[in-house]
């Protein structure tokens, strides 16, 4: 997904829960939760939940970095047998100041004595008699989360989460599907859940995961790049048995010092005569990404490369470096690192036997895209390449457009919005060289000061696609909201300008009603993305790129 939302453009996070029922009995075992914002590792939190004689009781601790900064000492949360709050309390600190709550709960009124800066303050509110307690960014409560999710009798639904001390929020709840995830200790089964939590400043869209005793394995907020994950299933040799084919062949692709773990599609049809096939590699977008480009749950790679296959071309996708089964460090790589990995598969492809290694194209999604384009520019005899939701100009302008398109969404003055796209003028030319950091957090400076956003700021798509000699294809939805279709235009104008190339060696593929994801949307915004009913990608993505294909390939 692109691009990855810089610390200045993150938005408070009101939590949420799910409708009542019978908890199904989930493990009293001990859980340690990954906390991931952009893909980085910033943090811990480990929870338990069990059975009591008088209910249930979740506890906990966690230590988050910034930009978070939150640590829980001690986290509980205490509920009758049929899930009414009893009490919560709370020992920690938030951004390294002293953060202390406890709350009981009589009834529908909550009683809150809070100490914050070392000032003691009292808040009662009127919360429903069957809320779910999560204080805000205290993950182990989102334990109670799970397994209210879990326990719903119907696909949809709904409840109310008190985000204690603050407000009661309304939570809308839809089941989605379930998953099978391979790990070390064995396959465990994903129940994913749409939550949408209606918060005054408008509603956040998260994806809860559940397994099959109700325990949580995943919380993700896509609009705030934050993910919560059980650590069995976020280790590196985690992986989602998303989608798979008839003759997938798991393939290690050696790369700078570890090794890529990827996924080869054989193809049906007819080889040549030496047993070779025309070959694709499919490189994801930025964050976190698996082989499968798994992305609010639509394994977007998976589906593409079974459609390629299918028309004759071998296809290679794989886990991104530090990601699923893949060694190396996802943290400290830049796009031009990523540009290597891509380089390293290019080379497995060629030293197969059944691949023609004069036909091998590269398909790269959104920040993938770049990263085609910077191997296209060097390897001059890679026969195509495919631009899909490709951004056109520098990487700090299209930070900019997105952050100012989410302010459009949100319920703030037109100065507050000013001083947030000025502030982030600020940081991305701090983070450039051109202006020094002086007056900026330095929370936000840790966070954005990082050799991949130097890159992706500093990076320009318009000067690297005019060194570029192959066919291009580019492909856009046309409710993109993270790259917008003017994006697709400017690039097709710049392929086009090229001297001494073809015509027809340029072609633009507008899809309507196709947002960033490539799959059949209403809004094509961001928070949309994990309440899609259509989870499909478009056929007439693999379709545009076959037919281009066949035009352009080598004799």
């Amino acid at each position: 997904m692109l691009a990855r939302v810089t610390a200045a453009c993150l938005l408070a996070l009101l939590a949420g829960t799910a409708p009542h029922a019978q908890a199904p009995g989930p493990s009293s075992d001990p859980s340690q939760l990954l906390v991931f914002i952009r893909g980085a590792a910033i943090g811990s939190a480990e929870s338990t939940i069990r059975k009591t004689a008088e209910g249930w009781v979740v506890t906990g601790s966690s230590r988050l970095a910034p930009p978070l900064d939150v640590t829980a000492r001690r986290v509980l949360v205490r509920y009758s047998e049929d899930w009414k709050p009893v009490e919560l309390s709370v020992d920690g600190t938030v951004k390294g100041s002293g953060f202390s709550v406890h709350t009981t709960f009589n009834g529908t009124t909550a009683e809150n004595d809070v100490v914050q800066l070392g000032q003691p303050t009292h808040k009662v509110d009127t919360v429903s008699l069957d809320a779910v307690v999560l204080p805000n960014m205290f993950f182990p409560t989102y334990e109670a989360l799970a397994v209210r999710i879990a326990s719903m009798t119907e696909d949809t639904g709904q409840l109310r989460a008190y985000v204690a001390p603050q407000a009661e929020v309304a939570v809308d709840i839809k089941r989605l599907d379930v998953q099978a995830i391979e790990t070390s200790r064995g396959t465990v089964k994903a129940h994913r859940y749409s939550v949408t939590f209606q918060n005054p400043g408008g509603p956040l869209a998260t994806e809860v995961w559940t397994d099959d005793g109700g325990r949580l394995l995943r919380f993700e907020a896509p609009s705030q790049s934050l993910s919560v994950i059980r650590d069995d299933i976020g280790s590196v040799a985690a992986r989602r048995q998303n989608i798979s084919r008839p003759g997938d062949e798991r393939v290690s692709i050696p790369a700078n010092g570890f090794n890529l773990a990827g996924t080869i599609s054989r193809p049906t049809g007819q080889a040549d005569a030496k047993g070779r096939y025309p070959a694709i590699l499919m490189v994801a977008g930025s964050g976190p990404n698996d082989r499968d480009e798994t992305i609010a749950g639509i394994p977007i790679f998976g589906q593409i490369a079974g459609s390629l296959a299918d028309a004759g071309y071998l296809v290679l996708r794989y886990d991104k470096r530090g990601i699923g089964q893949s060694g190396g460090r996802a943290e400290t790589a830049d796009i031009y690192d990523f540009a290597d990995d891509a380089t390293a598969a290019i080379a497995y492809l060629r030293d197969r036997k059944d691949v023609l290694d004069d036909r091998i194209s590269i398909f790269g999604h959104s920040e993938g895209a770049l990263v085609a384009l910077i191997v296209g520019s060097k390897m001059k005899d890679i026969e195509a390449l495919v631009l899909a939701a490709c951004p056109s100009g520098s990487g700090a302008d299209l930070v900019l457009e997105q952050q100012q398109y989410l302010l459009g969404t949100m319920k703030l003055s037109d100065a507050e919005k000013e001083s947030r796209i000025a502030l982030q003028k600020r940081i991305q030319a701090a983070v450039l060289g051109k202006a020094d950091w002086t007056g900026i957090d330095p929370d936000l400076r840790k966070q954005a000061d990082t050799q991949w956003f130097h890159t992706f700021l500093a990076f320009s798509a318009d000067s690297v696609i005019t060194k570029v000699r192959q066919p291009v294809l580019i492909i856009q939805g046309e409710l993109d909201k993270q790259v917008m279709p003017r994006h697709a235009d400017k690039l097709a104008e710049l392929a086009r300008a090229r001297k001494k190339l073809p015509a027809d060696s340029v072609a633009l593929v507008k899809l309507p009603g196709i947002n960033h994801l490539l799959v059949p949307a209403e809004t094509g915004d961001v928070a949309e993305y994990t309440t899609l009913s259509g989870r499909a990608v478009s056929p007439d993505v693999a379709k545009s790129v076959i037919e281009f294909l066949g035009k352009h390939k080598r004799k």
